[in-house]
Formats: C-alpha cells, sequence, structure tokens
C-alpha cells in the first residue's frame, strides 16, 4: 500500500515543466527556493470551478519568490455537474486545503518545514458567494492554513481560472 496518496493525483501541468507528478512538482519548488534561499516565498493553493456539462476544478500550486515572481503548477479535475454554487465553493476549498496538506506533510518532511501554505479562496465580500466567506475562511484556518479572498485571492481567481478552458 501506498504511504503517499499524493501519487493518486491527476497529474500536474507546468507552463515550464510540461506535464509532471506531484512529486517532481515538489522536487521543482525546493529547487526553485534553493537558488535564492534568501528571499521571502509564499507557497499559494487555490482552486476554481467551471460549470459546463460537467464541472472542471482547477487546482494551482503558486511558489511565489516576494518582488522576484514565481512558478506556477495547476491541474484539472473534471467531477459530475453541480449547479449549486455553495456545493462548488465548498469542493473548490476542500480540494485546496486536501492538497495543502500533502504539500505540508512533504514540506514538514523536508528543510523547507518552516514554509507555510496560503489557501487562496475564489470569493469575495461582492457577488454571490459574500453570505459564505466566513464559513469557508473558518473551514480553511481551522485547518490550519491562511485564507486569502479575493481581491487578494490570486492564486485561485487569476491562476487557476487561466487554465480553466
Amino acid at each position: 500500500m501506498d504511504k503517499h496518496p499524493s501519487h493518486n493525483f491527476p497529474e500536474f501541468i507546468s507552463p515550464t515543466s510540461g506535464t509532471i507528478s506531484f512529486d517532481a512538482m515538489f522536487s521543482v519548488i525546493v529547487d526553485y527556493i534553493n537558488q535564492a534561499p534568501a528571499d521571502v516565498y509564499n507557497l499559494i493553493v487555490g482552486t476554481d470551478s467551471f460549470l459546463n456539462s460537467e464541472t472542471l476544478f482547477v487546482s494551482a500550486v503558486i511558489i511565489h519568490r516576494v518582488g522576484h515572481g514565481g512558478r506556477y503548477f495547476y491541474r484539472k479535475n473534471p467531477r459530475r455537474k453541480m449547479d449549486s454554487l455553495r456545493q462548488r465553493i465548498f469542493f473548490e476549498a476542500t480540494m485546496s486545503i486536501e492538497l495543502a496538506s500533502l504539500l505540508k506533510d512533504r514540506l514538514d518532511r523536508s528543510s523547507l518545514s518552516k514554509l507555510d501554505v496560503e489557501i487562496h479562496l475564489d470569493v469575495g465580500d461582492k457577488g454571490e458567494t459574500r453570505e459564505i466567506i466566513k464559513e469557508l475562511v473558518g473551514m480553511v484556518t481551522g485547518s490550519g492554513y491562511a485564507a486569502r479572498t479575493k481581491p487578494a485571492s490570486f492564486g485561485a481567481s487569476k491562476v487557476a481560472d487561466r487554465h480553466s478552458k
């Protein structure tokens, strides 16, 4: 039995590295940090969803070298159609928390255990999602991660959105 559930995830796509596994993505992140270890980094996870004949969830992992750009990876995960916005938003948050947990577990077993993971939620205080912000932020912070909402949640609202088609 595989102790590392990360192997069961769909592969990630990197604009720089192409299609890669979770393990390869983690190695790229570590290498990127090791290129400039004195810099400040944010490790960000965000998921967005798109409704068509099915619901397409796109999860993004971003390693941001503050002031100097970054690298990102994404994966697409098609699911049955979810018409309920509330259901989709909570599923997005759950997918992000699962992915953040895998990353944090791997970070804790590496030299980067002090690097925190933040989760970007595709919700804001304007529009339909304002009703559920408190619940979602509570779900994320209760899981041990910092939560960002619009307009600060570019990991979900910009990066994942770019790869939804």
